[in-house]
């Protein structure tokens, strides 16, 4: 029997709604960490690249992607409900990344428990490609007996110390000195990818106020990133004085 030919998205770890930025970015991704001569002597290594290769100039290129794309929903539309010896059935999957993972990427294993499935527990291999948006979908074709359906994996955001997410925007507190409220001037913050961001402080900066920093939040599913908004924390300078006793 002639098996069907590998899904471009799911060798790319991808949902067919992603982006052509995101799959550039997985493509890079994943042959770099694929490439024969990081892997020497390894067969696995020589096939992963060529399928890579593979689903890369088919959906590297806007026609053809777009062709595979036509020819994957006719074959849908017109395949039969059931075959013989097949089950089709989508199951959906929530896995959490924490805030740096959505911009770099990761790797990780996914495991679905299907009562359904008489041969117990299922285990996949999901790469997230660098600059997945919060909540992104991609698709896993599912092991036998379910060999025409998906494991539709969701992304969400690992709640975090020092972020809070809204969509794909990042929240976070500094805590700042009264002078400084008072003075203003600037003080930084740690941002999304690891590194210290510059956030200007107005004087008299009002307690709870926020400083949006455009462009370093999580990643948007049109491409692009949020803004990170900083809320200004500091106590008030109080100061006590004793008044003399009168004779």
């Amino acid at each position: 029997m002639k098996s069907n030919p590998p899904d471009p998205y799911a060798t790319l770890g991808l949902d067919p709604d992603c982006t052509d930025a995101q799959i550039r970015s997985a493509y890079r991704l994943l042959a770099k960490q694929h490439h024969p001569d990081l892997n020497p002597g390894s067969a696995d290594a020589i096939a992963r690249t060529q399928a890579l290769n593979a689903a890369h100039e088919i959906l590297g290129n806007p026609e053809r992607r777009r062709a595979h794309d036509d020819a994957l929903a006719a074959a849908a539309k017109s395949a039969a409900p059931h075959r013989p010896g097949t089950r089709a059935a989508n199951i959906a999957k929530d896995v959490q990344l924490g805030v740096r993972e959505f911009l770099r990427g990761a790797a990780l294993d996914v495991v679905v428990n299907d009562p359904a499935n008489p041969n117990g527990p299922e285990h996949y291999r999901l790469v997230v490609p660098p600059l997945a948006a919060p909540n992104a979908r991609f698709r896993i074709p599912r092991n036998p007996p379910f060999d025409r359906g998906f494991v539709v994996v969701r992304a969400k955001v690992r709640p975090d110390y020092q972020f809070k997410a809204r969509g794909s925007d990042l929240r976070c507190d500094l805590k700042i000195s009264p002078q400084r409220a008072t003075q203003g001037g600037t003080e930084s913050v740690r941002g999304a990818a690891g590194d210290y961001l510059r956030v200007p402080i107005p004087p008299n900066v009002a307690r709870g106020a926020v400083v949006r920093i455009a462009g370093e939040g999580l990643p948007k599913t049109n491409g692009g990133r949020g803004d990170l908004l900083v809320r200004i924390v500091y106590r008030p300078e109080v100061r006590i004085t004793r008044s003399k006793a009168h004779p």
